[in-house]
């Protein structure tokens, strides 16, 4: 009788060698539940996306980049589910979002800027939902949207649209 042992890798496995059960939806590795690092390269040989798993779920660290090296999102899961804080950038640098994880739902305080460093949104979560304040701004650093969850309901101003657009604080009229 023939039996292969198979040893797990010792370093991180390409992530192409891992394969998704279409019955649990697990990462596998030769038909084994995967656990270690799964990593993909771009065609320029920088890493792409570098992550965890345990027991072929999502486990710690996800991390991916832009082919230029930037850091382009970092994340934490447990058991296949987000959990703390997950932030994103632009591919300049500039941060792109950030929002805090509890048990996969979002939770508190959501922030969301413009690819040129400038806060987009500010958004207040509980258990996924909006609750409380919610706002935005445009590039000019203008409030545009201003309103309050509370108890399901919305008070306030939701978006608020130009009818005519601004260059310069001049009405330009479109054709």
């Amino acid at each position: 009788m023939y039996v292969q042992l198979f040893a797990a890798p010792s370093g991180p496995v390409l992530s192409q060698h891992i394969s998704i059960s279409h019955i649990t939806g697990l990462r596998l590795y030769h038909k084994e539940p995967f656990t270690g690092d799964a990593v993909t390269y771009y065609s320029n040989g920088k890493m792409a996306k570098l992550e965890h798993f345990e027991q072929g779920l999502r486990d710690g660290f996800l991390k991916q980049w832009f082919d230029n090296g930037t850091l382009a999102f970092d994340s934490k899961y447990r058991a296949g589910v987000l959990e703390g804080t997950t932030r994103s950038w632009w591919s300049n640098g500039n941060m792109r979002s950030e929002s805090i994880y509890l048990q996969g739902k979002v939770n508190g305080v959501s922030l969301q800027w413009y690819a040129t460093g400038e806060l987009f949104k500010k958004m207040n979560y509980e258990n996924g939902l909006e609750v409380g304040l919610q706002q935005a701004w445009r590039r000019n650093g203008k409030l545009y949207s201003n309103y309050q969850y509370i108890n399901g309901r919305v008070f306030g101003l939701k978006r608020a649209n130009m009818c005519v657009g601004l260059e310069d604080e001049n009405v330009i009229e479109s054709d």
